[in-house]
């Protein structure tokens, strides 16, 4: 970690994570009412897990396996937003295009989650 690290707000994968926790909530604004309790809902919590896990994680960070487990949770959160983007794509729910845009974006996040994982002593 660098020096300019000075908190979980400080790293590049909370900050990803939680601008997609923010374009997932106005993306999911377009999905009909019969979806508030379920994809909405669980495409939110997911969403929202990313960062919360990544920041309580942070917290833990001299323990290395307990921060990793924690990342594990984030990096098992954004494949999860993965699938539930697809279904709100195929389900013809929401814009076709900044669906795909968020899917690369998820896969994009949870690449760099792994790869900190994998660089984390």
């Amino acid at each position: 970690m660098g020096e300019g690290i000075r908190d979980f707000a400080d790293l590049e994968i909370y900050q990803a994570g939680y601008k997609l926790a923010l374009m997932v909530y106005q993306v999911s604004q377009s999905l009909p009412e019969t979806e508030r309790y379920g994809l909405l809902s669980q495409m939110r919590r997911a969403a929202v897990s990313i960062p919360a896990n990544i920041a309580e994680g942070y917290g833990r960070r001299s323990s290395a396996a307990e921060f990793k487990n924690f990342l594990r949770m984030a990096l098992g959160s954004a494949n999860e937003m993965a699938v539930l983007l697809s279904l709100t794509k195929d389900l013809g729910y929401t814009n076709q295009g900044k669906v795909q845009e968020l899917i690369q974006a998820y896969d994009s996040l949870g690449k760099q989650i792994y790869r900190l994982m994998q660089v984390w002593k």
